[in-house]
């Protein structure tokens, strides 16, 4: 672990959706553009993903009023379509995505999100950015 002084920080979300519609959503650089901020005043105007062992993904993430953006990339160390994906962020933190489909409605997806701290920024700080994230996919796939 690149930061083993401090634990992973673990977000998850439950989405009213089948697994392979909550996958290509996540995976989709079309789609990522559309859910990929914590706030209204963010955005991504920008996506790419090579899905697959050793592939790289990048999503521009910007200030809508253009004061500030930075790339957020990383290249996957593991993929298991409609199960898994991991990966490596750019700056040596690693990042664990588990998808699992609802054993009694199979039209409900469990997202499970874990991923290393930076050490900048507070630890609540980051699980309620990361959260925001993925509470906003989780509205995006729902309301598509």
């Amino acid at each position: 672990m690149a930061n083993s002084s401090k634990q992973p920080i673990t977000i998850e979300a439950t989405i009213k959706a089948p697994i392979e519609i909550v996958w290509d959503l996540w995976v989709q650089p079309e789609h990522i553009v559309k859910w990929n901020n914590a706030s209204d005043d963010w955005h991504t105007p920008k996506a790419t993903n090579n899905l697959k062992v050793g592939g790289k993904f990048s999503a521009t993430m910007a200030a809508k009023d253009g004061s500030m953006s930075f790339d957020f990339e990383g290249t996957y160390s593991k993929v298991v379509e409609y199960q898994q994906i991991a990966y490596t962020i750019a700056d040596g933190r690693e990042v664990s995505v588990i998808f699992s489909a609802d054993a009694e409605d199979d039209e409900i997806t469990k997202v499970v999100e874990t991923f290393e701290p930076e050490g900048t920024n507070p630890i609540e700080m980051q699980r309620q950015g990361w959260q925001a994230i993925l509470n906003n996919f989780k509205k995006y796939v729902e309301e598509n």
